[in-house]
């Protein structure tokens, strides 16, 4: 039997975690049989014919965990770590699980040995799961019996048990909580709508208001069973009525079911394991329904900014967002910000908004909700007008206006044909800006600037005859890394197409100290930018001359001989140094005394070429 299992173990594809594709072994069926300890004998088997055999330690240490042997089951995957560093994220996620059933044994002993000593707690819970399965009874009574379990679920221990052994402060208060919600898990807690009643009142459509209060009350007895307790909110999430319903009820439920049912959802949002119970559902209405909360004046928009804001950076929730993003959320987005120039800036939630704007941000780290977003002409020109001003320029006006702003950098990193029409008026609006008295916003909008310029020879100019060469070099001067490494790439752009930037850098950089100085940053990209403005400029008469006795031969050597990890950094360097000894022979006399010659020759193809 073992040989055979082995054969199969050899036989099995490699695309899954540990060596196997479809999990097609002994060791696995074993696994599905409960046979926990032949499982775990065909494990060992397979690890005397390969020692480093990775699946044969992740089924023992499934085995391992079914037995709860939590030592020799962190043994195994530990080992699976040891022999393959790259599965770290399944190493994580196993030993998350054997954290999790750990944890579940501890709490179900305590809450056995409470009901065991008589815990007043554990039986008002077993009695009020009673009453509820009853059926014949009419709502109110639901109602009124749901609300006393839901303050038996939350109530403490007896007064004797607070002395726990080793407990501070804030693990007494985990383990005074736990019980009651390990109580109402363990007497099936969970299966209330196997009541016809109840389920009936919580998947209603449209709600009487005795329904609406039995809702209520069942979302608050969820949020005492499950607050902070990670078994409770994995077998919550379990029942199909549940995930089913949550959209339903943030979408057309009563403000108070939506703010009970915001509040159950942020349960799960705010810690990494919550997030991923709430990735298993179908979260593809999600961004739309909470978005629309933005409009709210309440605490609902900042619950709905918050799960949104939890919710952004996970890789699965983005992916299910892309079927209904151009069609359902970036209209509704558009329309948020159309309203905001609409209404009398004292009604709009500035800060919910900002919220949003920052949370689609996030989202647009991802590639195809970026591209999308970043095609839609209206979401562009709605931004732009909010970009425009605010009548009494509220704060909260100047938190959406960094957020958008923000927002407008990621949706940059696209190039497509509505982003060149648009660049000029962006640029306008980044240009007024640069002069806002909050510096994050100058910074933004000099960064995207930055980023706009390249798409249209027409906005370089427009911003050159505005004067934008003299204001870069008005923030390089005062430093700042950030604004200085996007001023710096907006003067590259503008002294790569506009004689009269290049004219206008060398008449306001006397001798060019301020390029010079950004030569000696650490930041690769600054450096590279710096060496391209240098360059363009060298091309003008008169600019090689005054560098004489600089040092610049020696600085620009050291960077196109270096070995910096982007290339543009010695491509920029040895063209900047191709021009200067073109242009001015006296530097060329500097470059044979360093030694520098053969570098300047290895880089005269990118001076033909340039």
């Amino acid at each position: 039997m073992q040989m055979a299992s082995w054969q199969l173990w050899r036989r099995m594809p490699r695309s899954e975690p540990g060596g196997g594709g479809g999990m097609r072994s002994w060791q696995t069926a074993y696994l599905k049989l409960h046979e926990y300890e032949k499982a775990i004998s065909d494990c060992e088997w397979a690890l005397k014919c390969n020692k480093n055999c990775l699946k044969a330690y992740f089924l023992m240490g499934k085995a391992h965990l079914a037995l709860q042997h939590f030592s020799e089951c962190r043994q195994c995957y530990e080992k699976m770590l040891q022999i393959d560093p790259q599965k770290e994220n399944l190493f994580k996620e196993c030993m998350e699980q054997a954290r999790l059933e750990e944890q579940r044994l501890r709490e179900e002993q305590r809450a056995q040995s409470e009901l065991q000593a008589g815990s007043v707690a554990a039986l008002s819970i077993q009695e009020l799961l009673q009453r509820i399965s009853s059926p014949g009874h009419d709502l109110p009574y639901y109602t009124g019996a749901i609300s006393l379990l839901a303050a038996a679920v939350s109530t403490a221990l007896p007064r004797k048990s607070r002395s726990l052994p080793g407990c501070g402060p804030a693990e007494l208060v985990c383990a005074l909580a736990g019980s009651g919600q390990t109580f109402f898990r363990t007497n099936n807690g969970f299966s209330i709508l196997s009541s016809e009643a109840v389920r009936g009142a919580f998947c209603a459509e449209s709600k009487s208001p005795a329904e609406e209060e039995l809702c209520v009350s069942l979302l608050l007895l969820w949020q005492a069973a499950c607050a902070g307790n990670e078994e409770n909110q994995r077998v919550l999430l379990a029942q199909p009525e549940v995930g089913a319903q949550l959209p339903e009820l943030l979408s057309r439920g009563t403000a108070q079911i939506q703010r009970e049912a915001l509040a159950l959802i942020s349960l799960y949002s705010e810690h990494e394991g919550g997030r991923r119970l709430l990735g298993r559902l179908d979260l593809s209405r999600w961004l739309q329904i909470l978005m629309a909360f933005v409009k709210c004046t309440d605490a609902r928009a900042e619950s709905a900014m918050n799960i949104l804001s939890d919710l952004s950076g996970e890789e699965r929730f983005q992916a299910q967002c892309r079927a209904t993003f151009s069609t359902a959320v970036s209209p509704l987005f558009t329309q948020l910000l159309v309203c905001a120039r609409q209404v009398s800036a004292r009604q709009v939630p500035w800060a919910a908004l900002a919220r949003a704007l920052a949370v689609l941000g996030r989202l647009c780290a991802d590639v195809g909700l970026r591209a999308q977003l970043a095609q839609s002409r209206e979401c562009w020109q709605a931004g732009l007008e909010l970009l425009a001003g605010c009548p009494d320029a509220s704060p909260g006006y100047q938190h959406c206006v960094f957020a958008l702003l923000g927002l407008m950098m990621n949706l940059l990193l696209e190039s497509n044909g509505t982003i060149q029409d648009f660049a000029v008026p962006i640029s306008g609006r980044c240009l007024a800006l640069l002069s806002h008295q909050d510096g994050r916003i100058v910074t933004r909008a000099t960064g995207v600037l930055s980023r706009v310029l390249p798409a249209s020879p027409s906005a370089v100019q427009e911003v050159v005859r505005a004067g934008v060469v003299k204001k870069m070099l008005k923030f390089l001067k005062a430093g700042g890394q950030l604004t200085s490494s996007y001023a710096i790439k907006t003067l590259s752009v503008c002294t790569k197409s506009s004689r009269r930037a290049q004219e206008e850098l060398l008449k306001g950089d006397k001798r060019f100290q301020v390029l010079l100085g950004l030569l000696h940053s650490a930041d690769e990209l600054t450096v590279g930018n710096a060496a391209f403005c240098l360059s363009q400029c060298l091309l003008l008469p008169g600019a090689a001359s005054s560098l004489l006795g600089s040092g610049v031969v020696q600085l620009l050597l050291r960077h196109a001989g270096g070995d910096a990890a982007r290339s543009s950094v010695q491509q920029n360097s040895a063209i900047a140094l191709g021009r200067l000894c073109v242009a001015e022979p006296r530097h060329m006399h500097q470059l044979r005394k360093l030694n520098g010659l053969a570098i300047l020759n290895s880089s005269m193809k990118y001076v033909q070429s340039s």
